[in-house]
């Protein structure tokens, strides 16, 4: 279980999402984008959606726990690039699954 942390602020995340979350996250902050992040919690009342306001001026550390680093799902990605340039945000959802996102795994 890896952690996005920004200030005082610590989220766990499995390593796998939080190498694709790194990913996207990168890359629209390397263009200077502002953003939220929204994700799951499941010990959050059912009505709470946990997110945090990502902005190029704000440090971010990702660390991850486990020593070898996730292989990145080109189709996850884009789900979630996609999520990210939208209104709503960057959501994290569920890694696609099924031949197309099998063969762009890359662990």
């Amino acid at each position: 279980m890896g952690k996005l942390i920004s200030g005082a602020t610590e989220v766990d995340f499995d390593d796998r999402a939080l190498v694709h979350l790194q990913s996207v996250i990168g890359s629209k902050l390397r263009r200077g984008e502002s953003f939220a992040l929204f994700w799951s919690d499941p010990a959050a009342p059912d009505d709470a959606r946990p997110s945090l306001w990502l902005h190029p001026g704000i440090p971010l550390y990702f660390k991850f726990t486990g020593t070898a680093t996730p292989g990145l799902n080109r189709a996850w990605i884009e789900v979630l690039a996609t999520s990210a340039d939208s209104a709503d945000g960057l959501l994290l959802s569920s890694e696609p699954r099924g031949r197309d996102a099998d063969q762009n795994h890359t662990d």
